[in-house]
């Protein structure tokens, strides 16, 4: 085993730049040859080019190993945590000059730590240490490390690269929900670095049982900061009394702020420390329900006071016989009417657990002490003024006796239908013509993003989501480990063992150039505005603007932009002509998950039509192969109003209008673009997954 030690030949790796792909790692000579139908037609080059909106970034020398990320939008960077090394990128323009310097680490930990200094820690071969990284003020391009500043990071930072952990610096100290030893069997949670003393929980199953940490954050209770908490959100194993197998639960614990331990009882260990089950279930026949107990990631929708946002979490299923993955959304109001309520009690591990009916004693566990909890008689300025009662208390009563529930009581959105497993969350709350809405960003273990968006449905308190665009990010079908949203810029940073890509939120003119195009895709980001797809800006001209996020229904939105209903209603063709030993474009995924596409071959002078059956659900290249002067034609669908008012097709294609609406569909499939179609062929894809897996990037000067 290598131990590093920090000293004067430790140096940090740097790269001041701009996030773009690195020529070394990512050339054109890792991508095989043009195919003909690119090569003899720039058009379509250009349109595939055009759908690329993303750019990626490996390191400097091609290998990452990401471990953490941290969007600095004050300084305008983006630092990037990794094997062996510590990133700073500027997030608009470029460095004339690389500094660089090495270290050895996998950096874990990146907070901001005050106006000109960040702390970062890593596993540093299984002996954590911290450290401050300056990085100056606004404007300044300056990136240093003092070696004098290297110190332990045990309590701060995991020993394993892999192992769950979640912090947070609030007021210059860190508070961190980890495993402090090497072996993993010492969990707690920590606080460290400034001028009061660390504290920690307690060794005692009771209060953690093998946990994973997820999520920690500061959320505020009211003006007073003396009732500022930190906020954890985690899994962990229970025991119920009638059985002696382990459960996967999810929690949310607390702590004050300002606890500062006990003066006899809990020394050094938090006093203010409660916790309480997070539930997110389906509620089923007969009053069981399905629960999807295995947290995985929890964002935040700030408020502009900061004291109530709305907690969005993602969870999955930890049964072996139902996968699947579920958002649930949680009030603060109801998180903190929780904690005012009732403690959990049971006389033993054999009994069940129960409501405590005894007497609570003043002031109650778990509040902060503030000048709410002082008495004419009793001053409580810090919880080392606490009576014994009340700690002896804490310590025995931990859990809260009522679960948070979600709104409405039910996911948000559920999916059960997902090859893969959905893996970390971002929400961006969207302003559209038709109100706000929200849009979840779902990372996956396969390298992917679904951008999808959950309807209010008008007659009932249940929901609709579309899936508006799953963007394969990577190459390699990766865990994605971690995701960071920028609302100013419009951009999404998605971090894998891979690299970190910067992807846009939209691109509105990939939707197509008709006003029925745009308006189908139901996509909240973008609107028509008279002449083409574009971002929707709330305080833009609305005269010709037209967007219907609810109901995608161009019949009623579109008529005045040079359509009426009988356009609606006609049937017109798309014809490509194919000659023998010649290769033909086709289009044959959808530019929406709304949408479906046909194509159909007319041999001459024969006027019958036969449907082509594709091999896969793949965008490919047509090859006409030995089938020579045959004619392919993409009909348009017909179009009809239904009951309800939407535009429905006649024909039960939901969305086939000509290039309508894109969604769900691959972010840049480069490599394959140019396979040949050959419609004798099975159904089998054998190389869909090759192509999952194909050139995410461009080669130089290629970027869309």
């Amino acid at each position: 085993m290598c131990v590093l030690m920090l000293g004067d030949h430790t140096t940090l790796s740097i790269l001041l730049g701009r996030l773009i792909c690195v020529p070394s790692p990512i050339s054109y000579q890792s991508f095989p040859p043009l195919p003909p139908i690119l090569r003899d037609e720039p058009e379509v080059l250009e349109e595939l080019l055009g759908t690329n909106r993303s750019v990626l970034f490996f390191g400097h020398r091609g290998f990452l190993g990401f471990r953490s990320l941290y969007l600095d939008e004050y300084r305008d960077r983006l630092f990037i945590g990794g094997k062996d090394v510590l990133y700073s990128l500027l997030l608009d323009g470029a460095s004339a000059d690389a500094k660089e310097t090495d270290c050895a680490n996998y950096v874990r930990v990146l907070h901001p730590y005050n106006r000109t200094h960040l702390l970062a820690c890593g596993t540093g071969a299984f002996h954590p240490m911290c450290t401050f990284i300056y990085v100056g003020y606004r404007g300044e391009h300056t990136f240093s490390l003092d070696p004098a500043s290297v110190e332990t990071g045990r309590g701060r930072c995991p020993h394993e690269p892999s192992r769950a952990f979640a912090s947070t610096v609030i007021g210059g100290e860190l508070y961190a929900g980890l495993t402090a030893d090497f072996l993993g069997r010492d969990p707690g949670v920590f606080r460290s670095m400034g001028t009061r003393s660390a504290l920690r929980t307690e060794v005692d199953q009771r209060l953690l049982h093998d946990p994973k940490f997820v999520a920690a954050h500061l959320i505020p209770d009211n003006d007073d900061r003396d009732n500022d908490k930190a906020y954890f959100f985690f899994t962990e194993k229970v025991v119920e009394a009638d059985s002696k197998e382990h459960a996967i639960v999810s929690r949310v614990g607390r702590v004050c702020v300002n606890d500062a331990g006990g003066q006899r009882v809990l020394v050094n260990k938090w006093s203010t420390f409660n916790k309480a089950r997070l539930v997110c279930s389906v509620p089923g026949p007969g009053g069981i329900d399905t629960y999807f107990d295995e947290l995985e990631d929890v964002f935040l929708l700030r408020t502009k006071d900061g004291k109530s946002p709305e907690i969005y979490a993602l969870f999955s299923t930890v049964s072996h016989v139902f996968q699947g993955s579920a958002v649930c959304v949680y009030r603060m109001a109801d998180i903190r009417e929780v904690f005012n309520g009732p403690f959990a009690h049971r006389e033993s591990p054999h009994h069940q657990w129960g409501a405590y009916e005894g007497r609570v004693p003043y002031p109650r566990p778990g509040v902060c002490p503030s000048k709410t909890t002082n008495q004419p008689r009793r001053q409580y300025s810090t919880t080392k003024d606490f009576p014994d009662e009340v700690l002896h208390f804490a310590r025995a009563h931990p859990l809260m006796y009522k679960p948070v529930y979600p709104r409405h009581r039910r996911p948000l959105l559920v999916k059960t239908d997902l090859p893969h497993r959905l893996r970390q969350l971002v929400v961006d709350r969207v302003e559209a013509e038709d109100g706000q809405h929200d849009i979840l960003f779902l990372g996956t273990d396969a390298g992917s993003v679904l951008k999808v968006v959950v309807m209010q449905k008008t007659s009932s308190a249940m929901t609709e989501e579309i899936i508006l665009e799953e963007l394969q990010v990577f190459k390699m079908p990766v865990p994605i480990t971690q995701m960071e949203i920028s609302v100013k810029r419009q951009t999404l940073y998605v971090g894998s063992s891979l690299g970190v890509a910067q992807v846009r939120l939209h691109q509105c003119e990939s939707y197509g150039t008709a006003c029925a195009e745009c308006c189908l895709a139901r996509d909240p980001y973008c609107a028509w505005d008279g002449t083409a797809c574009t971002h929707y800006q709330p305080s833009g001209k609305r005269r010709h603007r037209r967007q219907d996020a609810h109901h995608g229904n161009p019949a009623h939105q579109c008529l005045d932009q040079n359509l009426t209903v009988d356009d609606f209603e006609s049937v017109e063709e798309k014809v490509l002509y194919g000659a023998e030993d010649n290769s033909t474009f086709l289009e044959c995924v959808p530019r929406s998950p709304q949408a479906s596409v046909q194509w159909f071959v007319q041999r001459p002078p024969d006027e019958q039509r036969d449907e082509v059956r594709l091999p896969c659900t793949c965008s490919r290249c047509g090859d006409m192969g030995e089938m020579s002067g045959q004619t392919w034609t993409l009909p348009t669908p017909r179009w009809s109003t239904g009951e309800d008012g939407r535009a429905d097709p006649a024909d039960g294609a939901r969305a086939a209008f000509p290039q309508a609406a894109p969604a769900r569909r691959r972010h840049l499939l480069l490599q394959n673009a140019g396979a040949r179609l050959h419609p004798d062929r099975g159904q089998d894809c054998p190389a869909r997954d090759r192509q999952r897996a194909a050139g995410t990037h461009l080669p130089p000067g290629a970027r869309g």
